[in-house]
């Protein structure tokens, strides 16, 4: 019985990726994990740098060194930007496509129809830019906080309407538009106008709530991520079900993929609770395959917070090391992350960086896995260890490890 088990430390990046001065100038110089050791050069995270990260990180900064014993690379954002939802879908073995730029303003009025046609109450507010106002108590606009012009946001008032008919409502935007992303969402609100209250405009072009300044992530608070073009059959909880192996999403993964065959931990933030759970699920009886995402370190790199990014990182590496003590022989443990969020950068966005690939088990071998070209190559790697069919993007890198006693690759 055997444990494939990816923690993605969220927007722990090494550096940016070499396309970025062409496609994102905002992030030359992004790096992450150095500019935290940078800010705190006395930070220790002995589990990390026992799993390579300063070997993956490529030069010495502060007081941490590499590690003679580690298995680790690194690997690129196939997906364009940095966006957790895409970047867990290319994990999870789906190919990235091109995303969709457009401001809602150019499908406000399909949308309309579309929610007027299903019997719901719309009204337009705003000026020369419009957002929908449905029910009196859910506004539909543009992401403000994602790259601009890739995210519609459906935010509501949970005190006023449901969180199921806020999900049908996104379901109906989700069918009406192309962008990559809709999120369906809300939280308790003592009163709708506070979303109101926290409308804004950005370039001209863009209308929504400013989500954080409306309250609605303070209590109460349920999400769903809708995905243009993903497609959960070549995923690799499908591939693993194909098999009879278990998939366990815990955190913000359990919130953006789709796992109707396994157990999914949703609508958790808080780093140990999470890695408790993690902890929990390895040491259960079966074959399984774990995906865990520690959300904290992207909301301290969106907060621009280096202290509470270096905090959490501590929490995340005392936790690494009770998951590697608990761990089996032929158990495989991945590091990594889906994109990079520096804090010292100057702005409070995600930053296109090359993320850490760092993996363990008891008796490994220490080798370069190399740079990967997608992260869609630990999924592949996931189905390869189950002996499963590949999913639809990666290239596995299991035929790399070999463990001290036997020799062989796992799996």
């Amino acid at each position: 019985m055997s444990k494939f088990v990816v923690v993605v430390i969220d927007s722990f990046g090494i550096g940016a990726m070499e396309d970025v001065p062409q496609n994102r100038p905002e992030d030359i110089g992004a790096n992450t994990c150095g500019h935290i050791l940078q800010h705190f050069p006395q930070l220790r995270l002995p589990a990390l740098e026992k799993l390579g990260l300063i070997n993956a990180l490529g030069y010495i900064e502060g007081a941490m060194r590499p590690s003679a014993s580690a298995v680790y690379g690194t690997a690129a954002l196939q997906h364009e930007g940095g966006d957790t939802f895409m970047g867990h879908q290319e994990i999870l073995g789906t190919r990235p496509c091109p995303p969709l730029r457009m401001p809602f303003s150019e499908v406000i009025d399909e949308v309309e129809r579309a929610l007027i046609a299903d019997c719901w109450q719309v009204e337009r507010i705003g000026n020369r830019l419009q957002y929908l106002w449905v029910n009196h108590a859910v506004a539909i606009g543009d992401n403000l906080e994602a790259d601009l012009g890739q995210v519609f946001n459906i935010s509501a008032n949970l005190n006023a309407i449901s969180f199921e008919e806020v999900r049908t409502i996104g379901e109906i935007v989700r069918r009406c538009v192309r962008v990559g992303r809709v999120i369906a969402f809300g939280g308790e609100l003592e009163s709708s106008q506070q979303l109101q209250n926290a409308v804004e405009e950005k370039q001209g072009k863009y209308i929504g709530i400013n989500a954080p300044r409306a309250g609605v992530y303070q209590q109460g608070f349920q999400v769903v991520h809708m995905g243009f073009g993903v497609d959960a059959s070549v995923q690799v909880p499908q591939k693993l079900h194909e098999v009879d192996v278990k998939t366990v999403l815990i955190g913000k993964v359990a919130d953006i993929a789709i796992n109707p065959h396994g157990v999914s931990y949703q609508n958790l933030v808080d780093t140990q609770q999470i890695m408790d759970i993690t902890l929990d699920e390895v040491q259960k009886p079966g074959d399984v395959f774990i995906c865990t995402n520690i959300q904290e370190t992207d909301l301290a790199g969106h907060a621009q917070d280096v202290e509470r990014y270096a905090e959490r990182l501590q929490v995340v590496d005392e936790n690494l090391a009770r998951l590697m003590g608990v761990m089996q022989h032929g158990d495989c443990l991945v590091v990594m992350a889906d994109h990079g969020n520096d804090p010292t950068i100057g702005h409070s966005k995600h930053t296109r960086e090359n993320v850490p690939l760092l993996v363990w088990s008891q008796g490994i071998v220490n080798v370069s896995v190399g740079n990967r070209k997608t992260l869609s190559d630990v999924g592949a790697t996931a189905c390869d260890f189950f002996h499963a069919a590949a999913p639809q993007n990666g290239t596995s890198f299991l035929s790399l490890l070999h463990t001290v006693n036997t020799g062989d690759h796992h799996g």
